[in-house]
């Protein structure tokens, strides 16, 4: 029998050592650069006893509600050209100033993109605009309805033509 590290035929009996981290056959000599391994006894064919865990509820995560109160404005992309214009400054020149691509600034230029947050505080900052406005809420124009009948497409459109004023009342057939 030879020994798995240096190869030399093992005189006397072999020994089984844990060098690092494998389990090896090897001489003497060998078996000083790990951890002797002596007869294990078999394992035991018993189950482990299982030990119930506690139940531990999970804690719902805690979502934080943002409201959202500003807005970029309406027109954004022709503010931007226009105040970058006024300026003197090309698009490689502010992009220089504000740190960003100059495909970016075409694209808000041109309205195929909506600035995030941070993009609109420097672009306010560089071009001395404003971007951001609060939000507006729309007014929603309450439909007068008579309570013995629903709302007709025609009254509607009586409604639209009139200016908000209600419907006349029809005659039931």
């Amino acid at each position: 029998m030879r020994c798995e590290v240096c190869g030399r035929k093992i005189h006397g009996s072999p020994i089984q050592a844990l060098i690092e981290g494998a389990k090896l056959t090897v001489c003497v000599e060998c078996s000083k650069h790990g951890k002797i391994i002596y007869d294990e006894p078999a394992p035991s064919r018993e189950t482990p006893k299982l030990t119930p865990t506690p139940f531990v509820p999970k804690k719902k995560p805690m979502t934080a509600k943002v409201e959202i109160t500003q807005e970029v404005v309406e027109g954004y992309h022709s503010k931007i050209r226009q105040a970058r214009e006024k300026l003197g400054l090309s698009h490689e020149e502010l992009g220089k100033k504000i740190n960003e691509k100059v495909s970016v600034l075409s694209k808000l230029e041109t309205g195929k993109m909506t600035p995030n947050n941070q993009l609109v505080a420097k672009l306010e900052h560089a071009l001395k605009i404003k971007l951001i406005v609060p939000i507006t809420k729309e007014k929603v124009t309450e439909i007068p309805k008579s309570p013995n009948r629903e709302l007709t497409l025609g009254d509607l459109m009586q409604l639209e033509k009139k200016g908000g004023e209600e419907p006349t009342e029809r005659k039931q057939s």
